[in-house]
């Protein structure tokens, strides 16, 4: 690596971690003023918010916007070079524009790296802990539901020909009452279970049925058997059973396939929504080389106007990389949109006009 490659990389790194710091606080200070009644609601101190919400809500924003931190940051940089005619005097002395944009490929794919990793792993810790938050104390039904943890009238798939069903589950005690399961063969019903109560026996990992009626049909006859307790191993484990607007979000990477897995045997209606999560988290980071060599392009030219020009280009950019992420997501989640298009589509439509911004400057 040469003079020049440390100096553009230093230089991008730098502005990068200024402008991710910047708007992290600004960020901060907009979100704390708007939530302030929620916080004095919830009856904690001032560490215990730091502690059971920042600590979660700072790195959920970040890797958020962390994509548009890295445009902003390569515009404003490289604008500033253009303007010095750092530019005009490197490309003169006989670099190609190509190898101008080697340390951006270098700064971009580290940062991927990074995003990519807090994606896989690092991000669902601490959005754990932004979400119980933000479900406890910040949700809209906030103080008005004294018993949160219970779900009333749960119904799902456990695979394509089983459904099954609870009248009321305690997601702190992990139990429930009127359990049934109902298999069908050819639209025919071929088996029915229903118990008083199932709990989750943490010992054996399994469900605890009490009171139990099993009836079987086959060819005409009914078997009917009554068991006063019995342990079953289903394919649902309580925490397939406390979902909420933050579950996905939670899930490291493999915990989110395995999901999947299980949705796909059960016919899941929210498939979709985990699907686009899945793919999102390998797209988004790409994004950030596809917008590097975008802002590295855009903002090379010195043109009048200087930086603020760049900047505004940037924003709007910016907006629409964003609206297509949006309209995608809804196309998948609400129509018939495939998912992994809907999170793909933002990076595609953009490396064409990376493409040709690039073969642009470089004439």
């Amino acid at each position: 690596m040469k003079k020049l490659d440390k100096y553009i990389l230093k230089s991008f790194l730098t502005t990068f971690v200024f402008c991710i710091l910047l708007f992290t606080i600004i960020v901060v200070v907009i979100d704390t003023s708007e939530k302030t009644d929620d916080f004095h609601k919830s009856g904690l101190s001032f560490w215990e918010i730091i502690i059971q919400y920042h600590v979660g809500f700072i790195p959920h924003i970040d890797a958020m916007l962390f994509p548009l931190f890295v445009f902003i940051a390569v515009i404003f940089f490289t604008a500033k070079l253009a303007d010095r005619s750092e530019v005009i005097a490197i490309l003169s002395s006989g670099v190609s524009f190509r190898r101008f944009l080697v340390p951006y490929g270098i700064g971009s794919f580290l940062l991927a790296t990074i995003l990519w990793l807090a994606y896989q792993f690092i991000l669902p810790r601490t959005n754990t802990i932004w979400g119980v938050f933000q479900a406890k104390y910040i949700d809209m039904n906030y103080g008005e539901n004294t018993n949160k943890s219970t779900i009333q009238n749960y119904y799902f798939r456990m695979d394509s020909n089983t459904y099954a069903g609870l009248r009321s589950y305690d997601t702190f005690s992990k139990s429930g009452s009127n359990f049934f399961i109902q298999e069908f063969k050819n639209n025919e019903l071929v088996y029915n279970l229903r118990c008083e109560n199932i709990v989750w026996d943490t010992a054996v990992k399994k469900w605890k049925l009490t009171n139990v009626l099993q009836r079987t049909f086959l060819g005409g006859k009914e078997i009917i058997r009554h068991s006063a307790s019995l342990k079953v191993g289903y394919n649902f484990k309580p925490l397939d059973l406390r979902r909420d607007d933050y579950f996905k979000d939670r899930l490291t990477t493999p915990e989110l396939t395995q999901l999947i897995k299980m949705d796909r045997i059960r016919g899941s209606e929210d498939i979709n929504t985990l699907l686009v999560e899945r793919y999102s988290r390998d797209a988004i980071p790409v994004s950030v080389i596809i917008l590097t060599l975008i802002g590295a392009t855009l903002a090379s030219r010195k043109v009048r106007g200087g930086s603020g020009f760049h900047l505004a280009v940037g924003v709007v950019l910016s907006v629409l990389y964003i609206l297509f992420g949006r309209f995608a997501l809804v196309f998948a989640t609400k129509g018939n949109f495939t998912p992994f298009l809907a999170a793909w589509i933002p990076n595609i439509v953009f490396s064409v006009v990376a493409y040709y911004l690039y073969k642009r400057a470089a004439r």
